[in-house]
């Protein structure tokens, strides 16, 4: 039975080891088929903010039929990056340090502190003096987001979209990898006055409510690794370990027997 042990303590390392298919889950306490829930989210206002770089469209119909936009390339800055499948490059307009940008043939608009919704509607009401029956599209241009840790493409990323949640940060990134914690997600944001923490659990549905499920520029998602993935990048050494144990005690018996005799 002496002999058994280093292969039951083996056999319990790797049985430790192994990933349960709740472990990969994600939102897995919401209602079964067939329940419906409602949550209310809070998506958070972002204030344009100097260096940032907003991407405008001024689109109309031409007297020829044709729907043009008025703006064009002409921005000032050219966007480019890990889109997670949106090639290319988007020019846009830098927002200044005392928060204004400059348009073709509207000229300067103040768009500082205002949300994005607020800085549409003030550039509508610029681009109905100039262009007749035109619709005007703002978005921010320079929403960077990292994701890094335990997922299957780390790395920085562009948001072409106003808004972004955490699970779509994750998809952009590839998805969480075997060993990732889903249950300790780390989102780092900047803020006024330093850098504020959310710890979030992607298997709660709570999370949908959570003030960090929508991301802002700039912010860093951090997946964690689990306990097992510890213990698998040390399995190769503790075998190891047991073998040689394993072997030196059965040698030992051995010549002890030997010796006996």
């Amino acid at each position: 039975m002496k002999h058994l042990a280093p292969i039951i303590l083996l056999a319990l390392l790797l049985a430790s080891s192994c990933t349960s298919q709740k472990q990969l889950a994600y939102l897995g306490n919401l209602s079964e088929t067939g329940g419906e829930e409602t949550f209310t989210m809070d998506i958070p206002d972002y204030k344009i903010q100097p260096r940032d770089v907003l991407y405008i469209t001024i689109k109309a119909m031409t007297p020829n039929g044709m729907i043009t936009d008025f703006l064009g390339s002409s921005g000032s800055s050219a966007m480019s990056g890990n889109t997670g499948g949106e090639g290319g490059s988007l020019s846009g307009y830098d927002v200044n340090h005392e928060g204004n940008i400059l348009l073709p043939s509207i000229g300067t608009v103040k768009v500082g502190d205002l949300t994005l919704e607020e800085a549409r509607k003030l550039l509508q009401l610029s681009a109905n003096v100039v262009f007749k029956n035109c619709n005007v599209e703002c978005k921010l241009l320079s929403f960077k987001f990292t994701v890094i840790g335990e997922v299957r493409n780390p790395g920085a990323y562009i948001n072409y979209n106003n808004y972004l949640t955490v699970l779509e940060a994750i998809g952009r990134a590839g998805g969480i990898g075997d060993f990732g914690n889903r249950k300790n997600l780390l989102v780092v944001r900047p803020v006024d006055k330093g850098t504020k923490t959310y710890r979030l659990n992607l298997q709660d549905k709570k999370i949908l409510t959570s003030e960090a499920y929508f991301l802002l520029p700039n912010d860093l998602v951090i997946v964690e690794p689990v306990n097992q993935k510890i213990l698998n990048t040390n399995l190769p050494t503790i075998s190891f370990i047991i073998s040689t144990f394993t072997a030196t005690l059965t040698l030992t018996l051995l010549v002890i027997n030997f010796l006996g005799k």
